[in-house]
């Protein structure tokens, strides 16, 4: 099980994220969120340290680390102010397909630079008509000699714009005894002719921008197939990730809008005492931080189980579930809290409401992971 005693080389990690985004700060954020543009400053400088490739292989230049490591950058970043949506997909995603199933070509060409953070990935499976459906995506890749030429469109897709390529979802076939497709996961470079992407409008204010990307007739090598074709092994093993960083970029945020209200109500006094000193304005902030760590420990339990090799799917949904949760309850209670000040630029509390509510809908919807605990942990009938 995870020790509780923080090693000293943790304490040092997180003291290094800490003070690297520290120098960028949360104001920072709030204004490249207002402005939906990326973060590249805190993102280069944080690769440089090596905390954005911490769990590359060393062999590749990266910090041979793994999710324990990863999820303590992406929650201190958070806890900064900062929320780094992109770790959850070209760090985790992105990394731990590649240095499981990536061929030594494919490995040999790409981590060395999500090592360092000089290239992002981006993930494209979801599509309007699929949703959380993955057997009824559309976008097909058809063999023509030696190549596959990809054809359809993907939704919502976070920073392919920022990304020299995208792991792309696609039907190669269909199973004869399912009628489900065979899905099979591509690597393909966003400068691909045939490739391009149109952003969408979304009101939460977030750095990443989201985009519907379009495949028409992109041809690439069979080279570009992560593992084998119609394998879905490859997806698989970049969602455990993918859950466990995107709970622990909550916990950060959670950690960072209570510190931020615990300090504000500990200030402003209106009827001779620090608002704090009302239960009215106490206990939300006092449930929220309950709710916040009890995610916290479920987060690094999921870490530590994907680490040791041992099953973690169950504990990858569950933190997920229960940081965004969290998350969401903390910003709302931090917000409540402020006042008419929490909706106020000057407090930087709506950027995290933002993220924070998106992490309810992605990766993965609360009601799909409560409808995976219904079946694999409790034995419930398929509902869907």
């Amino acid at each position: 099980m995870p020790d509780f005693d923080e090693s000293p080389e943790h304490r040092q990690l997180r003291e290094l994220v800490r003070d690297i985004t520290a120098a960028h700060g949360p104001a920072e954020y709030a204004d490249h969120a207002r402005r939906a543009a990326p973060e590249d400053g805190l993102w280069s400088d944080l690769g440089k340290a090596g905390c954005i490739g911490i769990n590359v292989p060393e062999e590749y230049g990266g910090g041979g680390a793994g999710m324990q490591e990863l999820a303590l950058v992406a929650t201190e970043s958070a806890a900064a102010g900062c929320p780094l949506l992109l770790l959850l997909v070209s760090s985790a995603i992105g990394v731990e397909v590649l240095r499981r199933h990536g061929s030594a070509e494919q490995r040999q060409e790409w981590l060395p630079r999500l090592a360092d953070g000089s290239v992002k990935l981006s993930f494209a499976i979801t599509e309007p008509d699929a949703g959380s459906n993955s057997h009824r995506i559309s976008t097909t890749a058809e063999r023509d000699g030696a190549d596959y030429v990809i054809t359809g469109g993907k939704y919502y897709i976070s920073g392919i714009d920022q990304s020299a390529a995208v792991l792309t979802v696609a039907r190669t076939g269909v199973d004869a005894d399912t009628g489900r497709g065979r899905l099979t996961l591509f690597l393909v470079p966003t400068d691909t002719p045939g490739l391009s992407w149109t952003a969408i409008d979304v009101a939460a204010q977030i750095p990443d921008r989201q985009f519907t990307v379009h495949f028409d007739r992109v041809r690439v090598p069979a080279s570009a197939v992560v593992g084998a074709p119609n394998d879905l092994g490859p997806l698989f093993d970049g969602l455990n990730p993918e859950r466990i960083t995107a709970a622990a970029i909550a916990v950060g945020i959670g950690r960072f809008v209570l510190s931020a209200a615990a300090r504000y109500v500990s200030d402003r006094s209106v009827w001779g005492v620090p608002t704090g000193a009302h239960q009215a304005v106490a206990h939300p902030l006092a449930r929220a931080k309950v709710e916040v760590e009890v995610a916290a420990v479920a987060t690094a339990r999921a870490a530590w189980l994907h680490d040791a090799g041992r099953p973690a799917g169950e504990a990858a949904n569950m933190a997920k579930f229960a940081a965004a949760e969290a998350a969401g309850h903390a910003v709302d209670a931090a917000i409540q809290a402020h006042g008419g000040n929490g909706l106020s630029a000057d407090f930087g509390l709506l950027p995290m409401w933002g993220m924070a509510r998106l992490l309810r809908i992605a990766p993965v919807s609360s009601e799909m992971i409560l409808n995976y605990v219904a079946q694999h942990s409790l034995g419930l009938p398929r509902s869907y």
